[in-house]
């Protein structure tokens, strides 16, 4: 059994699985962690102070920073952190929400694609350049969240932010998919950048596969899984 020392604060790192959204997987781990045999009773009434730094769309892995007690403090200046992330996007056809959580809801032409195209076109999102977030997205407009105006069938106008993108890798090229490397900034979407990528190329692409690799210093190979964290409280009997 690991030792913790949940009072004083933890940084933990984990693995987040597909599909599970990172509230879910904070509420997860609050849970285990209340149920800890090395807290007492009176520790068990307290709700334990528990958040994650940085959201992951639930379609994508990788890692999340997962702060306790006095740690929670530092939550934002771990999300202030450069971030690394590889992934797929899928060329010739986009998604009202930039990723495969929507059906597809146009097609476009990639016969006039080939791989110097592709790889000469990542050049011009290096460096800092201005991004249009997702409408499925967390962003506040007049007060109600972008995916609730989205997801009630509105729309509306989101201004681009500044963000840095310093390195942008095409790892394969699998027409229609196409791997990639990027390090970035705060604030980058990278289902944006599969947005953008698309028109770019004279075409259209979604986001088909995103993991996040590195947080500033911390590295995807050092995270936990949330069964191995489990495991290693040693909550099971």
């Amino acid at each position: 059994m690991q030792t913790f020392d949940f009072r004083t604060g933890e940084v933990i790192l984990i693995n987040k699985p597909l599909t599970w959204t990172s509230f879910q997987v904070v509420n997860k781990m609050k849970y285990l962690i209340k149920h800890h045999p090395s807290l007492t009773f009176e520790d068990k009434q307290v709700q334990p102070k528990i958040g994650h730094a940085g959201t992951l769309d639930p379609l994508a892995t990788g890692l999340l920073i997962v702060c306790t007690g006095k740690q929670t403090k530092n939550i934002e200046s771990y999300q202030a952190q450069e971030k690394e992330y590889t992934g797929t996007f899928y060329i010739g056809a986009t998604t009202p929400c930039y990723d495969r959580e929507k059906e597809i809801d146009a097609h476009y032409p990639t016969e006039h694609l080939t791989n110097d195209l592709i790889y000469e076109t990542t050049k011009q999102f290096i460096g800092k350049i201005q991004q249009v977030p997702p409408l499925f997205s967390a962003i506040k407009i007049e007060g109600k969240r972008a995916y609730d105006i989205a997801r009630a069938g509105g729309t509306a106008e989101i201004k681009p932010k500044e963000i840095t993108i310093t390195e942008f890798e095409i790892t394969r090229i699998a027409l229609p998919e196409v791997d990639f490397r990027v390090v970035c900034s705060k604030g980058t979407y990278i289902r944006s950048l599969a947005r953008d990528f698309g028109l770019a190329l004279n075409s259209g692409a979604h986001l088909a596969a995103l993991c996040r690799t590195r947080i500033g210093q911390y590295n995807l190979k050092d995270a936990l899984s949330l069964e191995s964290f489990e495991n290693s409280l040693g909550n099971k009997k």
